[in-house]
């Protein structure tokens, strides 16, 4: 055997080749048509969360309710108020914070009765659903003009921006919802004119 016979052939690597037979491109004789059939895959939009304010209801009647020979008292309940958070922590302004604050017109008489001025009104904020993180409370009561005030300062009624509930943090409380309500009551002198009287109560969310 010579040395040729005796040499094995080493297989590094193996290539199949395949002949195959591609269509011709489409034609068309003059006066016909073809089509082309066009995919295309649309991805929904990722829109950023949003930090939103929303109230079940725009209107409550006051009823008479716990007057006495001095003061004439009617109450009511806020509707429920509820913020939601749809951010995440990472869409949140770093430091930033929410609040929302009321203040209420005067109520002026349906006919012709001098006002009564909106530091009659008074609130006693209750958080129904503040979440997990203890970060979501609501605000302190605030009194008429005719109470001992609760606190000091307190008992200026719904004049300015008083707080209904907030958080120090909102990127701690990003990504939920939240709801509170108030107790309302407006209380007068015993002497007031009798009639009926329409106010606003004008409820906003800061950032």
């Amino acid at each position: 055997m010579n040395a040729r016979n005796r040499l094995r052939p080493i297989v590094v690597g193996a290539v199949t080749v395949v002949a195959a037979a591609f269509p011709s491109a489409v034609q068309a004789e003059p006066g016909d048509s073809t089509d082309v059939e066009l995919t295309v895959d649309i991805p929904e939009i990722e829109e950023p969360g949003v930090l939103a304010l929303s109230i079940a209801g725009n209107a409550v009647t006051l009823r008479e309710n716990g007057s006495d020979l001095l003061v004439r008292q009617f109450t009511g309940t806020l509707p429920t108020v509820t913020v939601t958070d749809t951010r995440t922590a990472d869409e949140v302004p770093a430091g930033a914070n929410w609040a929302v604050l009321g203040s209420s017109s005067s109520f002026t008489g349906a006919a012709g009765q001098s006002p009564i001025s909106a530091g009659h009104l008074g609130w006693k904020p209750r958080l129904i659903d503040g979440g997990n993180s203890g970060q979501v409370t609501e605000g302190e009561e605030v009194v008429t003009v005719i109470d001992d005030p609760t606190q000091p300062g307190n008992n200026v009624g719904l004049t300015d921006q008083e707080l209904l509930v907030s958080t120090y943090d909102s990127a701690e409380v990003a990504g939920d919802s939240y709801t509170v309500n108030a107790d309302l009551y407006l209380r007068t002198p015993a002497d007031v004119a009798a009639g009926s009287y329409r106010g606003t109560l004008t409820i906003s969310l800061f950032e």
